[in-house]
């Protein structure tokens, strides 16, 4: 019979070894071991190994949970041991599923927009440090559609030649094969239009606009690793991806005047609901603005 402290330590060593999990995760799910062992002998009344774990049950899971939130646990801290206590119950029986019980609900978390002047210098940086005059132009026209026109990244290199001649507006294919029309600013024209002059390879209206280095479709990969050391030589937020770029897109419309429907639209969102997150983003870029500018925040 393996004694508990044996129990939480195997569990740890599987993380580390097997899953290959980082150091904070190891300890963090080995003290949730460790707790939810220790409520259960005194839950329980007896020891507990592991043929004790098997029999655990939702009601069992459920008190645990319970003791936890009268400690100050919030809802995604509650969440996230309860996927601890899951992992580990099933490690310790040996692949026994454990007991169903639903997390809390988790607010999603409200994301930051970037400043105009953070994403310009972005780009211009990613831009900047481009190998080739060609990949520079690339990459400028590519974060420009994120922020100038909220395209996802997998929307912006899945682009094609048909685009081109470019107009003030472009037809635009996102999520579930849905078209929309997304307006050009003379900006993203122009950005787009130069990368067109300076590729070396061909612009074919059935294959991809923006191209890899050496000819193949351009991987969002790319674009991100680009954006990561430009906010390390920046000094940015580890938020600042390029998604972040869409998100200030829309912040700043918001910001401006423009309306919840109409911002649908061009983020191409299925449901108002997915849009309706921006006003809590302009609430709190407004109280960011609020605390950094005014002289008794």
């Amino acid at each position: 019979m393996a004694l508990p402290d044996a129990l939480a330590q195997a569990f740890a060593d599987h993380l580390r070894r097997d899953r290959r999990r980082s150091v904070h995760t190891v300890r963090a799910y080995q003290a949730t071991a460790e707790r939810l062992m220790a409520f259960l002998a005194g839950h329980w009344g007896e020891a507990v190994d592991a043929a004790a774990l098997a029999r655990i049950s939702t009601a069992d899971l459920r008190a645990f949970l319970a003791l936890r939130r009268g400690e100050g646990l919030t809802n995604a801290s509650a969440a996230r041991e309860l996927s601890a206590v899951r992992g580990f119950l099933t490690f310790a029986s040996e692949g026994h599923v454990a007991p169903t019980l639903k997390g809390p609900r988790v607010k999603k978390g409200v994301p930051r927009p970037v400043s105009p002047d953070e994403a310009v210098a972005l780009a211009e940086d990613v831009a900047e440090s481009a190998a080739e005059p060609w990949i520079a132009a690339r990459n400028w026209a590519v974060l420009m559609l994120l922020y100038g026109a909220g395209l996802r990244i997998g929307e912006a290199v899945g682009l094609t030649g048909a685009i081109l001649p470019l107009s003030e507006a472009m037809p635009v294919t996102g999520k579930r094969d849905k078209t929309r029309i997304v307006p050009l600013l003379p900006q993203v024209r122009a950005a787009i239009e130069d990368y067109a002059r300076l590729t070396p390879w061909p612009i074919d209206r059935t294959q991809p606009l923006f191209r890899g280095a050496k000819g193949g479709p351009l991987s969002p990969a790319i674009i991100r690793r680009s954006v990561q050391a430009a906010r390390t030589r920046l000094g940015l937020s580890e938020r600042t991806t390029p998604h972040a770029l869409r998100h200030s897109f829309a912040t700043h419309l918001l910001g401006r005047g423009a309306d919840l429907r109409s911002l649908q639209e061009l983020l191409g969102h299925a449901s108002l609901s997915s849009t309706q997150i921006y006003t809590q983003v302009d609430a709190a870029h407004l109280l960011d603005v609020y605390r950094n500018a005014h002289p008794r925040a």
